[in-house]
Order: structure tokens, then sequence, then C-alpha cells
């Protein structure tokens, strides 16, 4: 069956889109909100005949043009259809009350990574709670989840809530948005309008284990350059918390991580001492590479690259974090005075007084398992396994593929 997402269905099918007759239509979307075509799904719904008032902005803007991470875009309105353009990573994070009252329903249509930090699943709960408010209605059109359904990491701890942990859910949830989204609605006990415009034809175990072999992948943030980043990200997303740089001012960002004063080839040959288990389902190469800009840029940096593709990928066995957090305890095991972690002076997504690695990951067990040095691989996994089983078993009735 070919696969249609959820934008071509709607644009497919007129009694999808009737609801939408007489109402005010606002569309959350970025560079890859594209149809089957490459057609932006701004410009596909107005063809359609859908009255679009208002655009709405995630991370990195509706143009995707702000490389860098934590960049605020601004409002604007748009030069086509001259309808206002409003950012949800600017001086907001969530939708003012004047920006909820020029629409009756929300699109949301965003390729997603499948990843709890990445932030376009905290502005879908955000959007979820303003239109709860103010009686608004959300329709997400669902998109394939890249990174397909296994799940791994542990649960965000209470507490630990911020723009990259919406809620207590593990690293890499298994989700596409529109399951997310009923996700939230259950979890927060909202009160809101929800729909999901479901896919035909997606196979998460199917070929390309989540992302559909014949459709483009378009980045749906700067550096989402790939697949296999996309498969990756779940664990080197936890290097933007480390002094370690993750491959930003290079062209494979987040598939890979380094620094100028390691020895690649010594961390990978620890990682595969101490828990060669883990690395099952993809293949490490050490590389060198100069960012050209953020950390260590202009430095020489050795490096290891995860390679979640080809002959090596093995979808069910491939664990992104536990492969990142075995790169953190090989270091810190070969060099036990370095200093991984970016410190308390160093504000991740907007919290005080707190460690970035410990915001990205809802708690501080990853990196206190990373600095004892007595804690073994079976002990990470202690932590893990039963959070992983324990959301398996709580979202389980809401997978709608």
């Amino acid at each position: 069956m070919t696969i249609q997402f959820g934008i071509d269905r709607l644009l497919a099918d007129p009694d999808l889109r009737k609801p939408l007759e007489g109402k005010r239509v606002a569309l959350l979307a970025h560079p890859a909100s594209v149809t089957a075509e490459l057609a932006h799904s701004l410009d596909a719904l107005v063809a359609a005949g859908v009255n679009v008032t208002a655009v709405f902005g995630p991370q990195h803007g509706v143009r995707g043009d702000l490389q860098d991470n934590m960049m605020e875009s601004p409002d604007f309105t748009d030069p086509t259809y001259g309808m206002p353009v409003f950012s949800l990573y600017g001086e907001v994070r969530r939708p003012t009350g004047q920006s909820m009252h020029i629409f009756d329903v929300m699109l949301v249509d965003l390729q997603d990574l499948g990843c709890r930090i990445y932030t376009y699943v905290t502005t879908l709960l955000y959007i979820l709670e303003a239109a709860a408010q103010h009686g608004k209605a959300v329709w997400v059109l669902d998109r394939p989840n890249p990174a397909g359904r296994p799940v791994e990491g542990t649960l965000l701890r209470a507490g630990w809530e911020s723009f990259v942990g919406a809620g207590p859910m593990v690293m890499r949830h298994g989700l596409t948005m529109g399951e997310m989204g009923h996700w939230f609605v259950r979890h927060f006990g909202l009160d809101v309008e929800y729909r999901v415009i479901e896919m035909t034809g997606w196979e998460p175990e199917g070929p390309g284990f989540g992302w559909p072999v014949d459709r483009v992948w378009i980045n749906p943030s700067p550096n989402a350059a790939n697949l296999n980043m996309a498969r990756a990200y779940a664990g080197t997303v936890m290097v933007e918390g480390a002094t370690l740089s993750e491959g930003r001012g290079t062209t494979r960002p987040l598939e890979l991580f380094g620094a100028p004063d390691i020895d690649a080839r010594a961390v990978i040959a620890q990682m595969r001492r101490l828990a060669p288990q883990w690395l099952a389902g993809c293949r490490l190469r050490d590389v060198w590479f100069e960012p050209t800009f953020h950390k260590h840029n202009g430095q020489l940096n050795s490096g290891v690259f995860i390679h979640a593709e080809g002959a090596w990928y093995d979808h069910e066995t491939f664990r992104p974090w536990r492969v990142q957090a075995l790169g953190f305890k090989a270091i810190r095991s070969l060099y036990p005075d370095y200093p991984i972690w970016r410190g308390k002076d160093f504000q991740y997504e907007y919290t005080d007084d707190v460690l970035a690695i410990d915001v990205i990951n809802g708690g501080t067990g990853l990196r206190e398992w990373v600095d004892d040095a007595g804690a073994e691989p079976g002990d990470l996994d202690a932590l893990a396994l039963p959070d992983e089983a324990g959301w398996r078993e709580d979202v389980a009735d809401l997978l709608l593929y």
C-alpha cells in the first residue's frame, strides 16, 4: 500500500476537510511540512480552499533558518499571503491569548524525530493546553516516527520538567506526533477537542523501519540532516550537555562525538570492553573533524562516528541512548579527571542552576552512573529497563498503526 501522510489524506479527501468549512484555521509547520509532491503544506492548504488565517512556527522557525540551538525566531508577516506568523520559540514558548483568538482549529503538521528532548513534542503539549483553555480544536496531521517503535531511556523524573522534557516520558518514545497528542490529553487530563488525521500504509516495522523508503528526507530542523541522525539522536543529543563536540559546525552533526584531547580509537576499544552487548545494531568508526563553529571550533577533534545504517544496522537491537552513555563511560574510565559535563553556568533551554546533562535526561541517574567508577552496565539497565517496560505498557492502547 502506498503510504499517505496526514497532510496528503486531508488534501485528497473532501470529507476529511468538511469540518474545516467556515472555520478559521491555523497551521503549525516547519520546512519539512510538505506534501508527497513536496509542496509546502501552507501552499497546499490554501490552494485546497482552506481558510488559513495564521501560521505558527516551532524551534528553528517556520523557515528552519536558524541553525544553532536556542536561537529565537521573531514573529513576522507571511510575504505571500499576508497572514501573521507567530513564533513559539521567541518571546514566548506558549501561544498567547491574542494569537489564540484568530483561529478556530489548529492543524499541527510537524515532522518529529521520536525523542523526548526534540522540542516539537513539548510545543504540541503547549498548544493542546492553550486550546483547552481557549476552547479551540487541535488536529495533528500525522507523520512517521523515523526512529520507529523501539523505546529506550529512563523516564523523566518529577520536578525535571522543561522545554526539552514535557512529562514522564522515556527518551526514545516510539510514538508518532498524533499518538503523543493522545497521551498528553490523557496524562494531563486536558478537556480539548483533539483529532488525528492518521496516515495510511505506514508500517513502523516495514522497509525503512519507521521512515518510508520512497519518501525523501527533508530536515525538520537544520541539524537533522538524514535518517542516520534521526536514529542516533536519542543518544547523541546528550552530548549537548557535555564539553565534547556533537559535531555542530560540521556537515554531520549529532551523528558523532569527540574532542581535541581524547583518543577516539581508545574510546571505541574501551566501549567494546565495557559493554559489547550495547553496541549491537550499529558500527562505530573513528574520525577526525574540525568544527567551523560551536564547541572546539577551529580545532582538530578525534571523534567517534555512529553508523546506524547500512549492513550493520539492526532496528531491534540498536540502542542509541546506551551507546552514547557507554561513550561517556569509556571516556570517564580512560580519563578519570576529564571534565565531561558542562557546568551550571551553561543555561540549557533557559534552566537555572542545574547541569545540562541532567535537564536532558530528566534526572541525575545517567550522569551519576557515568561518574561512579564502580558502576557497571547492568546498573544502568536496572534504572532503564523498568522504565522502558512501564512506558510500553502505558502507551500500548494509544498506538494507531
